[in-house]
């Protein structure tokens, strides 16, 4: 099947799928009710991420099929669905952090295990071996991406188009040299396509913690099995999702730092301030789309080009987002400019 047609399907199925979920959504009451630090004002249904969920495990599977993927690589992706089903009940009934953290550590051990020993990583100055602290390093990171995109889906339309913009990003690099990362990247993108029709502002359903989870997890195993591959590095999946990285990192930080409930629900990012003080989910959103192709995107390229410069790459694309996360006040509540 040619990447064009498996996008193209995906895409139609993904836009048909998300209209179901809502249609059952409103049928079962799965519904946001905007509260005072919401984003919204009217309510929402929600769970419209089960159309990604649903259809990256459907691609998965054809890997599989045609010898893309092997058993190993899909057991690892497999370990989404735990993630998904834990994200699903939390979308129905709020699930308390002491099931989700170990579930989702639980999951994330499981990827390392199935992929093996995380390949070292190049400083430039010197290289982190293989090592059970790499791997311990990686069940961290990957607990840490599948929280920040449920963090970062606080607005329309945000997480379905970095989404797309990551992973056609990642096609763009690794085409030539990675036909597993390449059909994954083309299913999420495709996938989450169809669902941001539906989605963009003024949104019509809400992905949910099901879809936010599943992706932040799915794109962490992705960066695993693209350094084992040796086709990304990490630095690359950095700059790639580094607007998220940035935001939800410094908001947690400044949150803890000023002593603040870290760990309860807000709306003190700096992309939440900065739609509030514009009035607009769309203006932030495309200015996230733009930040992508034509900052971040470019320096993911080079980091591939120069390996060794990769650090120095992923710092000099990081640094101007840092600056702009605290210029619209990321973890400061009630940010006035």
């Amino acid at each position: 099947m040619s990447l064009l047609l498996l996008i193209s399907l995906l895409f139609i199925g993904s836009a048909l799928l998300t209209g179901l979920c809502r249609s059952v959504a409103q049928r079962a009451r799965l519904i946001d009710v905007p509260v005072s630090r919401s984003a919204h004002s009217a309510p929402v249904p929600v769970g419209g991420g089960l159309s990604i969920v649903v259809l990256l495990l459907l691609v998965a599977a054809y890997g599989y099929s045609v010898e893309i993927i092997l058993i190993n690589e899909l057991a690892a992706l497999m370990a989404a669905l735990l993630i998904a089903c834990i994200g699903m009940v939390d979308d129905v009934k709020q699930l308390d952090v002491r099931w989700r953290i170990p579930a989702q550590f639980l999951a994330s051990i499981y990827v390392v295990y199935c992929l093996g020993d995380v390949p070292a990583i190049d400083f430039g100055l010197f290289v982190f071996p293989e090592s059970l602290l790499l791997n311990v390093i990686a069940v961290f990171a990957l607990v840490w991406l599948l929280n920040l995109f449920n963090f970062m889906d606080g607005i329309d339309g945000i997480a379905a188009t970095e989404l797309i913009a990551v992973n056609l990003l990642s096609i763009l690099i690794v085409i030539n040299t990675d036909e597993l990362i390449t059909l994954l990247s083309a299913g999420l993108a495709a996938a989450a396509g169809g669902f941001l029709l539906w989605n963009w502002s003024p949104a019509k359903i809400f992905m949910g913690d099901v879809g936010s989870s599943f992706i932040g997890f799915s794109l962490g195993v992705m960066a695993l099995l693209s350094m084992h591959h040796g086709s990304m590095t990490v630095w690359t999946w950095v700059l790639l999702v580094g607007v998220f990285i940035v935001d939800a990192t410094l908001t947690l930080f400044n949150r803890f730092r000023r002593k603040q409930r870290w760990f309860e629900g807000h709306a003190s990012h700096a992309y939440q301030n900065a739609a509030r003080h514009y009035k607009s989910h769309a203006k932030v959103t495309i200015t996230v789309l733009l930040i992508n192709l034509f900052w971040l995107g470019p320096l993911a390229w080079l980091s591939m080009q120069y390996p060794e410069m990769g650090l120095a790459i992923a710092i000099v694309g990081l640094l101007p987002l840092v600056l702009l996360a605290r210029r619209f006040g990321a973890g400061v509540e009630q940010f006035t400019f």
